[in-house]
């Protein structure tokens, strides 16, 4: 996997201070992304283990961090899953109670039908997922946290339990 960049501190990708990590690749290409350099599986640093303890301890020694969020490029596709649960895992040893966001073109329904053990388990370490492709024609400014009002917080502790989706009101 490799990273398109990273964020000490935020507080416009999520509720709170946050640090963010920008993974690259994405399958979807959508028309007017944010981010498109950061749709290249190529474009950015290798995640190696360097990468990410020098990411880790940063995010240790910062007490005004509530949380990370994970964006991209795609967190969630086949590519980048298995490390992107892996570097949240790791996140929570050092803070335990840490509120993880993911952005995702995928909805929670698209993920959850995976029936994939990795895509199961990456769920279960995020708190809030804002899901769904960015779709220009829907894009909206004045929406908190996502781009386009097709796009959806959910709680994904809540929505897993209830199986079915259930949004935060932000």
């Amino acid at each position: 996997m490799n990273v398109a960049g990273f964020y000490d501190e935020s507080i416009s990708n999520g509720l709170g201070w946050r640090a963010v990590l920008f993974v690259s690749g994405c399958p979807h290409h959508c028309p007017g992304c944010h981010n498109k350099e950061a749709q290249s599986f190529e474009y950015g640093n290798k995640f190696n283990d360097c990468k990410k303890e020098e990411i880790i301890e940063k995010i240790k020694n910062n007490s005004i961090l509530k949380g990370i969020t994970i964006s991209g490029g795609e967190p969630l596709c086949r590519e980048n899953i298995k490390e992107v649960c892996n570097f949240i895992k790791d996140v929570k040893k050092v803070k335990k109670n840490f509120n993880v966001w993911c952005y995702s073109g995928y909805t929670l329904d698209e993920l959850v039908e995976r029936h994939d053990p990795d895509t199961m388990d990456c769920l279960n370490e995020i708190d809030v997922l804002v899901d769904g492709e960015f779709k220009q024609d829907l894009k909206d400014p004045n929406l908190k946290f996502r781009g386009s009002s097709n796009q959806r917080i959910l709680d994904v502790k809540q929505s897993l339990e209830n199986h079915k989706c259930i949004e935060m009101n932000i």
